[in-house]
């Protein structure tokens, strides 16, 4: 009985030098699984990295993208102002005014300025004759109004502002704010022709305009003055 289990003993004996080929397998088994715990780790840490950014990224165009509120409020029966809040904290430059009737697709009254306003701040200029003038004597409904601005070197529009007025008799009997934009700024790209005049002027165009056409050297393709870029913004 002792020779025969010995004998199934030694039938399942594995020798040493099998069992040391099999270690590098095994090695490499263990490797494999681990890399694939770190791959998906380093893959979280990097769509919670891009996560933070992209919140990063929202917040600094949140409290810096051009972000104006128009008001209109009445002062007496023939006064009114028009109040231009800067929320954001980008300074902008005030350009043109704009009032109209809703009834009417284009402006009545533009007023051109040329007024900075620093983040945070307001800006308030008196309106009545203007306001009156786009409404006429007798009128009651809604009047809106809209401001064109520079910002960070775009020019941008703000969405229409409306308020409910009652005229009667050239006198404002009321002027309350009835809504507000529902969306927020947003740039509408176009091309047009050259509007803003350079502060910088070439010296050397009036000798060139002596020049004839087939001598004057012709710019760099990179120097071209491309279609200038105007940036509206509304809803």
């Amino acid at each position: 009985m002792h020779m025969q289990v010995m004998q199934l003993m030694n039938s399942f004996r594995i020798p040493v030098s099998v069992l040391i080929s099999y270690i590098p397998v095994i090695a490499t088994i263990v490797t494999t699984f681990f890399s694939i715990i770190l791959a998906r780790a380093t893959l979280r840490q990097v769509e919670a990295t891009d996560r933070s950014l992209e919140l990063a990224r929202e917040e600094f165009e949140r409290e810096w993208s051009p972000d104006l509120h128009i008001k209109m409020e009445r002062i007496s029966a023939s006064e009114a102002k028009v109040i231009v809040t800067n929320l954001a904290k980008a300074s902008v430059l005030l350009q043109l005014l704009q009032l109209r009737k809703l009834s009417h697709a284009m402006p009545f009254e533009r007023c051109r300025l040329n007024d900075p306003l620093v983040g945070g701040m307001t800006w308030t200029q008196e309106m009545g004759r203007r306001i009156i003038a786009c409404t006429g004597h007798e009128f009651e409904g809604p009047i809106a109004a809209c401001i064109t601005f520079y910002a960070s070197g775009r020019m941008y529009r703000t969405d229409w502002f409306r308020s409910q007025i009652q005229v009667r008799e050239g006198r404002i009997v009321s002027l309350e704010p009835s809504a507000m934009p529902t969306r927020r700024v947003r740039a509408v790209e176009r091309k047009g022709p050259e509007r803003r005049h350079e502060f910088v002027q070439d010296v050397t165009a009036d000798v060139t305009a002596d020049v004839p056409p087939e001598m004057a050297p012709s710019p760099p393709k990179d120097e071209q003055p491309p279609d200038e870029k105007f940036f509206v913004t509304g809803a």
